[in-house]
């Protein structure tokens, strides 16, 4: 195991690999991404490392080589897969007899769009090694997915031959070390030139690593604002799952899911799909944490994020077929630019009373320059209907009808209204407008019997079989006075 060196260079880290006695492989770029090799070539002794390089710019040799694409995206994980199939197939066909017993083999490859001429496009692109960890040993993937933010082709590609110098050196001294392989991903570059919005590790040297935990630190490092995986936990690039899709995004805690928050999702989904303009075979549905949701209520902001609570949260979503995105989005309007940024189609916002509340509170908006109106123009002029569940306040149901904004804020509320941006949802269950999170929560951890009416079935089940958010199951006697389920007056 390596210690951490933040400070190496690049020409540092491929010196050191090419002095590795032990990592030998090819590299294969295709598209803009043709630097990697070169900066093994540039450090000296690169004939300790490299079998080969090899770059498909043109289609038709690149379908020759890798094979026709069933969609014709040459920057996809597709390609990248079919890249490393091809490589690290041909590199033990040709050589494991020779030097396997000796060699940690790899075959690395990338395939990428930079800025074109016009500049009409957003650079980003694919980039993964497969390797083996001992000599003859099982291979092992890791896959990224880039955005590339320079305004400059140039610099972009630059970006990307660090970048796959950065992953090839942690494949292999840094395996071990999940953070830090991450955070030396971005070292010689920053988070202004480069976004990383999927990283997947494969194999079994890799058993103990949590690929959505993975997602979170994504976020939490900074390397992208938003992270996706779905039901069965493996992360996904945002654009490959939401692209010309109408997505259906819902935010909360869920800890734990209830009732509630199923109807809600339930109800809300099948309202949007009645939309004229929306094709229902085309929406995806999204159950969305934000950073700022998985720390505990009124928490020191620079605290630590429970990775064990996030995960117990996450089980849970993904064992009822949720597919999970986690963002750094504390406000809506941000959700939906960056979502908008993706598909062009209709977005739908299923969210509690509440935040309909906290999004019509000036406060919130005190740093933009233009305020609420800024935050309004990028929420309310995309395609986009906020769908709003009822709650339960002194007795009485609230809802979009008995909702009463400030008062010079009413006739930019109706305006919303009359050109359906706002809409209450019609269909719901009132039995669980009663139900109140943080109380179903303290049922659960003093063992309140009665807690599991609260959640669906399959939760409960869950809750108790792997003893989730402090269920310690001792059968404490039924005392349902001691918590009441209490009004929905929080966020969900």
């Amino acid at each position: 195991m390596n210690v951490y060196n933040k400070d190496l260079s690049t020409t540092q880290k491929a010196l050191a690999v090419n002095l590795d006695p032990k990592v030998y492989g090819s590299f294969a770029e295709i598209g803009a991404g043709q630097d990697v090799a070169a900066h093994f070539f540039k450090a000296g002794a690169a004939a300790g490392t490299i079998a080969k390089t090899m770059s498909a710019y043109d289609m038709t040799f690149s379908d020759a080589i890798y094979g026709v694409q069933q969609t014709k995206r040459y920057v996809s994980e597709q390609r990248l897969n079919s890249m490393l199939d091809h490589e690290y197939c041909l590199l033990l066909e040709r050589l494991a007899s020779q030097r396997g017993d000796n060699s940690t083999f790899f075959a690395f490859a990338g395939t990428f769009s930079a800025l074109n001429y016009l500049k009409t496009n957003d650079g980003h692109g694919w980039m993964g090694v497969r390797f083996q960890l001992e000599p003859n040993g099982p291979e092992h993937n890791v896959i990224v997915h880039v955005k590339l933010l320079d305004n400059d082709n140039v610099l972009q590609q630059q970006a990307v031959g660090v970048l796959g110098v950065n992953l090839l050196y942690a494949c292999f001294y840094y395996n071990e070390m999940p953070p830090v392989f991450l955070k030396s991903l971005i070292d010689n570059l920053t988070t202004d030139r480069i976004q990383i919005d999927m990283i997947r590790f494969e194999g079994p040297g890799f058993s103990k690593i949590d690929n959505r935990l993975m997602s979170l630190h994504l976020v939490k490092f900074g390397f992208s604002d938003a992270a996706v995986f779905g039901p069965d936990g493996k992360n996904l690039q945002p654009t490959e799952v939401l692209y010309k899709k109408h997505i259906v995004v819902m935010r909360g805690r869920f800890r734990p899911l209830l009732n509630v928050h199923l109807d809600m999702l339930t109800r809300g989904v099948e309202q949007f799909k009645q939309e004229p303009d929306v094709d229902a075979t085309k929406v995806v549905v999204i159950t969305e944490l934000t950073l700022q949701s998985l720390k505990e209520r009124n928490a020191d902001p620079d605290a630590e994020i429970d990775e064990k609570d996030f995960l117990d949260r996450v089980d849970i979503l993904c064992s009822l077929g949720q597919t999970v995105l986690i963002s750094n989005f504390h406000e809506y309007y941000k959700l939906v630019a960056y979502l908008s940024k993706i598909t062009k189609l209709k977005i739908g916002v299923v969210l509690g009373y509440p935040n309909l509340e906290y999004i019509f509170s000036e406060e919130h908006y005190v740093n933009l320059p233009g305020g609420i109106l800024e935050s309004f123009a990028t929420l309310f002029s995309r395609k986009v209907k906020l769908l709003i569940y009822p709650t339960l306040s002194n007795g009485e149901i609230q809802n979009c009808l008995k909702f009463s904004p400030p008062a010079h804020l009413v006739d930019l509320f109706d305006y919303l209204i009359v050109n359906d941006k706002i809409e209450d949802i019609k269909d719901f269950n009132e039995s669980n407008l009663h139900v109140q999170t943080d109380n179903v929560l303290q049922m659960i951890k003093q063992d309140i019997l009665g807690w599991e009416g609260f959640v669906p079935p399959a939760v409960a089940a869950i809750i108790k079989e792997q003893y989730l958010f402090g269920f310690k199951g001792e059968d404490v006697v039924s005392n349902l006075n001691q918590i009441v389920p209490g009004e929905a007056k929080g966020s969900f």
